[in-house]
């Protein structure tokens, strides 16, 4: 037992070095207010952590990583669902009204990272792990959808946050 708590906290402290910023940029991605935002990012780390104890090594860790982080994250919205507007869908997404660009860049940012965050979980997951750099076989791997859908809801979303970031 005592191999196994010492393997689960070495493997979660590969996973905080390699993928802390990740993480806090994932939180960013699901949460606006700063408060709730440190909570999301603490409840992603206890969950990740004891997440290792059952961890066996047939996925990478990098998977493992994002489908608990994301995980966490989604759960997290729907706590929130209650408290907040509602969630909107891809198509309902390009009626939000956003102002002409006439904004600095970190304005334009803030807009893209708002209508990321009213994204349903899914699709938000999508964009977020696009955003990490991974590539739709990975994404595919993490949220179980098949490759191909991913890659075209990774076309969709980026037509419709384009669209409302220049």
């Amino acid at each position: 037992m005592v191999g196994q708590a010492v393997s689960q906290e070495s493997c979660y402290q590969e996973a905080a070095d390699r993928f802390g910023r990740a993480l806090d940029r994932l939180a960013c991605a699901y949460e606006a207010h700063s408060d709730l935002r440190r909570d999301l990012l603490q409840e992603i780390h206890l969950q990740l952590w004891r997440s290792f104890a059952g961890f066996d090594g047939r996925c990478s860790l990098r998977t493992w990583v994002y489908r608990v982080a994301h995980n966490v994250a989604a759960a997290h919205v729907i706590r929130q669902r209650r408290l907040r507007s509602r969630l909107v869908t891809l198509e309902e997404v390009e009626e939000v009204a956003a102002p002409p660009f006439d904004a600095a860049r970190a304005e334009a940012l803030e807009r893209l990272s708002t209508l990321i965050r009213r994204l349903k979980p899914l699709d938000r997951q999508i964009i977020v792990l696009y955003l990490e750099d991974l590539d739709a076989a990975g994404i595919a791997e993490i949220t179980g959808l098949s490759p191909a859908n991913v890659a075209m809801k990774i076309h969709r979303i980026k037509k419709v946050l384009k669209r409302y970031a220049e």
